[in-house]
């Protein structure tokens, strides 16, 4: 009747330890999902709203938004990252990073909007395929935005009208893939008016 050795002792657990994650794995999972709803709760009520959550979890997000205590915020989020640990939190991650603009479509679309930019700036050419695409754009101010932006950078002034310029390339050239925001009714009725006139 002697004592079991380590190396007995673990021979034991080796039938049923590899099946299962560690206490650290499991803590930082627990965490993870902890950080992801205090992502939600940090969102603006307008955006939580457009995300695809369960009931339960929307509650208990809304139920942390009205804490003030802290160890009851800190509750809180333990008890959201126990909710989420029944659901898969990879859709909502997703959603999270497109509102962060975090995406890759987003950025880029971003990028994209920022060589249309820098070749309205650089080439004669690139409005008149701008105004070819969009013929009803306000052909004076994009070539005002231009020349003002061109005499700002010579002057090492604040960039204001290349902002505006990317203001007016944002709204001309939407971002097709932003899926969270729902239908452009806008668009649509664009895309219509075209196919009516030839």
């Amino acid at each position: 009747m002697s004592k079991p050795t380590h190396t007995e002792v673990a021979d034991g657990d080796d039938e049923s330890g590899p099946d299962l994650p560690s206490k650290s794995q499991l803590k930082r999972e627990s965490t993870a999902l902890q950080d992801l709803g205090e992502a939600l709760v940090a969102l603006p009520a307008d955006r939580l709203k457009r995300l695809d959550l369960p009931d339960n979890l929307r509650i208990a997000v809304n139920e942390a938004r009205r804490i003030t205590a802290h160890g009851a915020l800190r509750r809180q989020y333990q008890y959201i990252g126990k909710v989420m640990r029944n659901i898969d939190p990879a859709p909502i991650r997703a959603q999270l990073e497109v509102f962060a603009g975090k995406s890759r479509a987003h950025k880029a679309w971003l990028h994209g909007l920022e060589r249309w930019r820098d070749r309205l700036l650089a080439d004669g050419n690139a409005l008149g395929e701008l105004l070819a695409e969009h013929p009803d754009v306000d052909i004076q101010q994009i070539r005002t935005l231009i020349r003002n932006a061109i005499r700002e950078r010579e002057q090492s002034k604040p960039p204001r009208a290349f902002r505006e310029l990317f203001q007016i390339l944002r709204e001309l050239r939407p971002e097709p893939s932003l899926e969270l925001d729902g239908p452009d009714e806008d668009a649509d009725d664009s895309d219509d008016e075209d196919d009516d006139n030839p």
